[in-house]
C-alpha cells in the first residue's frame, strides 16, 4: 500500500482524533480493544466516532492441509490503512481527556499515530 490517504484524512465529526502516520492492515479485535479503551478513559462520557471499518477478509486453509482443493475459510477481517487517515474521532470532553483516551487507543493499534484536533477548536 502506497501513497498517502486520499479520502478520510481530516476530522469529520468531532474536535480531536488520532491519525496514522504508516501503513498497514487493522484487524477488527485491535479496533474494538482501541474501542473499548477510549471508552473507559473517556468514562462514558463524550461521543467516539470510528472512521474506518474492517472490510477486506483474510482466509487461511487448516493446518495440515493438502496444496489444492480451493481457497481457505475467511480466518478474520483487516481494514486498510494509509498515512494520513483518522482512526478515532472524540467530542464533548476536555483536551486531557481525549489525549489520555486516545494516547491508551493507539498503545492498543499496530500502527504510529499522532494525535490531531480540530483548527477552529476552542477550549
Amino acid at each position: 500500500m502506497k501513497g498517502n490517504a486520499q479520502r478520510g484524512n481530516q476530522l469529520a465529526f468531532g474536535s480531536f482524533g488520532i491519525k496514522t502516520l504508516d501503513s498497514c492492515w487493522i484487524t477488527g479485535r485491535q479496533l474494538e480493544a482501541a474501542r473499548q479503551a477510549i471508552s473507559r478513559s473517556m468514562k462514558r462520557e463524550g461521543k467516539i466516532w470510528i472512521r474506518i471499518f474492517p472490510d477486506k477478509p483474510i482466509t487461511k486453509k487448516p493446518a495440515e492441509v493438502r496444496m489444492g482443493k480451493g481457497k481457505g475459510a475467511p480466518e478474520y477481517f483487516v481494514a486498510r490503512v494509509t498515512p494520513g487517515r483518522i482512526l478515532f474521532e472524540a467530542e464533548g470532553i476536555p483536551v486531557a481527556v481525549a489525549r489520555e483516551a486516545l494516547r491508551l487507543a493507539a498503545q492498543k493499534l499496530p500502527v504510529k499515530t499522532k494525535f490531531v484536533v480540530r483548527r477552529d477548536y476552542t477550549e
